[in-house]
């Protein structure tokens, strides 16, 4: 009963702090750490221990299994290289770096000082998702940092373990090499079987509630066998971190076709809320852990000035040696012509960033209770590892939107967003509007098929609307229905009070205007992100006499109708055109890695540009910023 209370106080206490910190505009991994040190000096608190075995197997599998499945896999496969360099090469270049600074500040062995090493060098997924995603940073930078603390994780583990075995005992480099070897393949080759398994089991699974309960118990399928294949007669095993990432990033690639909507959707809000549960609890466990930790540095004949001195030593290694390892990290590949060619060579800004963007969590804080008892010094180097976690999310999670901002990082582009999503959204709309001319048509009553039709442009239409600025007739209907549903809504339960119709008949409407009333939910969200995302922005086309005179003037002959102008000329890839409708240039937009029409714009100051693709007829001023 005690246990049980615990973690409904638990989750009741991380659920309220979010949510005010949410609208305090206050950093939520702080606010809930915050609370959790004051927590934890309150008498009538119980210790709330965190330990590895609660953190390796009861936490950290579904909050990176969730991570996962939200994760692009294209997108991870496209920046594998950066992705491997921060979550391989800089973990072990911390990991050396960190140790060497601890054996000589700190009376411990050289594996001892490794093994924190191991501990505080890996970037937290829980934190970097907090965070990230907050601040506008642009989707690559995101991808990267994601796919970094998804894959770090693994090889801190392994890092740490084998530094335990040397503490312990002895080990050789053979057996370092062996234990990388087995963790990596033996983990990739887990995840991948287990994805391959279940994508085989939903694919015959028709019952939305059996997929969705399949669903929660992956991560686990993924990690204890991994956890538990060992290589014959070492203590080397695979990684059961790594077997939930790969299982996750493969299911959530395959989830499209492998299950029906409802059961996405079911997916979707579980996962999404198992997260939020997870995510605020684990910082809020982080300041619970206080108290304890400095009751047991208490204990320690070390000076207090000698401890504070490592602490904030090993704090200020942390961050420097990744800003020293992202800059060659980020430009030395790129000398190498097959590199440039395919991965244009971005500004200083992003690897400083990146290099920024290096906030522990509870891995760290997990990962250092499994150093043997016996440790020496032990305590401190808890203390440490949470010293390095609090004041990374302090040090690098609060200044990060301020460095954002002054260094004028803009994060993606919600005006080209909605052109890419509208240019989906068609492109969709005309593959079924195709199948019902060719597998429809005379099929079915004139009625119903331009019902079809209809239905099929709604969305797109809606899309493209948000690019006006006034309210658009899809947020006026969604407004109107919705009170519509809620007359109907008001009706239906009248009837139910009145207790004439049965009560499943009854439940089943309520569940169809659900339905509805969700859908409309969503398309007034859309709206009212796109009416925040540009409320600073003038009415498209008012005030804008460069678009008024584009309007009036007859359309240019396009200079090369086949494609972008300079992809054609240099051999690269466009994603959408433009087409100048000063002189009839045709470039690619700033989709596309070369970004033409807004080259072109700079070298000429030609200021209006027309979509060149098909079904599209929306203009773009430059210099003023407006759609018309």
């Amino acid at each position: 009963m005690e246990l049980a209370l615990t973690i409904v106080v638990l989750v009741a206490i991380s659920v309220s702090v979010s949510s005010l910190a949410e609208r305090s505009r206050v950093s939520t991994p702080l606010a809930l750490i915050a609370v959790g040190i004051v927590c934890s000096y309150l008498p009538f608190v119980p210790d709330v221990e965190l330990t590895p075995e609660v953190v390796l197997v009861g936490l950290l599998p579904p909050l990176l299994y969730a991570a996962a499945i939200r994760t692009s896999l294209v997108d991870f496969k496209a920046n594998r290289r950066p992705i491997a360099l921060l979550s391989v090469g800089l973990v072990v270049f911390t990991t050396v770096g960190v140790g060497l600074l601890v054996w000589w500040l700190l009376p411990v062995d050289l594996p001892v000082a490794l093994a924190l090493g191991a501990v505080v060098a890996p970037p937290d997924a829980v934190a970097a998702s907090a965070i990230a995603r907050r601040v506008g940073l642009p989707r690559r930078v995101v991808t990267i940092l994601e796919g970094e603390s998804l894959v770090n994780d693994a090889t801190a583990i392994v890092t740490l373990r084998t530094a335990i075995a040397a503490i312990v005992g002895s080990v050789t480099v053979w057996e370092v090499g062996i234990e990388f070897v087995v963790s990596a393949l033996g983990g990739a080759l887990v995840g991948l079987l287990v994805a391959l398994v279940v994508v085989v089991i939903r694919r015959r699974v028709e019952h939305e509630l059996t997929d969705v309960a399949l669903s929660l118990l992956t991560p686990w399928l993924a990690y204890l066998p991994a956890e538990e294949i060992h290589w014959a007669g070492t203590d080397a095993h695979a990684s059961g971190v790594l077997a939930v990432v790969v299982a996750g990033l493969i299911l959530g690639h395959k989830s499209p076709v492998i299950q029906s909507a409802r059961s996405r959707m079911f997916d979707r809000t579980n996962w999404a809320t198992i997260s939020f549960i997870l995510e605020n609890s684990v910082f809020l466990l982080i300041g619970l852990q206080v108290k304890a930790i400095v009751a047991d540095v208490g204990e320690s004949d070390l000076s207090p000035a000698r401890i504070g001195a490592a602490c904030v030593a090993v704090l200020a290694a942390v961050v420097a040696l990744r800003m020293t390892w992202i800059f060659p990290a980020t430009y030395l590949p790129r000398l190498l012509p097959s590199v440039r060619r395919k991965d244009q060579t971005p500004p200083w800004t992003t690897p400083v960033i990146i290099g920024w963007a290096g906030m522990r969590g509870v891995v760290t804080l997990a990962a250092v209770f499994l150093l043997p008892e016996e440790t020496p010094h032990r305590s401190v180097l808890v203390l440490i590892a949470f010293v390095v976690t609090v004041g990374t999310l302090v040090l690098q999670g609060t200044t990060l939107p301020w460095l954002i901002r002054t260094l004028g990082v803009e994060g993606p582009d919600r005006h080209e967003d909605h052109l890419q999503e509208a240019n989906v959204y068609q492109a969709a709309a005309n593959a079924g509007l195709r199948f019902v001319d060719d597998e429809i048509a005379g099929t079915v009553p004139a009625d119903v098929e331009d019902r079809l039709r209809n239905r099929a442009l709604d969305r797109a239409n809606a899309v493209w609307e948000r690019l006006g600025g006034a309210e658009t007739p899809t947020a006026q209907y969604s407004r109107a229905r919705a009170a519509m549903l809620a007359r109907e809504r008001q009706e239906v339960l009248r009837i139910r009070n009145e207790g004439q119709v049965d009560q499943a008949v009854l439940q089943r409407v309520l569940n169809a205007l659900d339905v509805e009333e969700s859908i409309l939910d969503r398309l007034a969200e859309d709206e009212s992100t796109a009416e925040r995302e540009t409320e600073l922005r003038s009415t498209p086309g008012e005030g804008c006499v460069h678009l008024v005179e584009a309007c009036e003037r007859p359309m240019p002959t396009p200079v090369t109708p086949s494609g972008c102008e300079e992809c054609l000329r240099d051999g690269t890839t466009w994603v959408h055109l433009r087409l100048c409708l000063t002189c009839g240039h045709v470039g690619c937009c700033d989709s596309s890695v070369e970004r033409h029409a807004t080259r072109h714009f700079e070298e000429t100051g030609h200021p209006v540009m027309r979509s060149f693709e098909p079904g599209e007829a929306w203009r773009w001023c430059f210099v003023d910023g407006l759609t018309g």
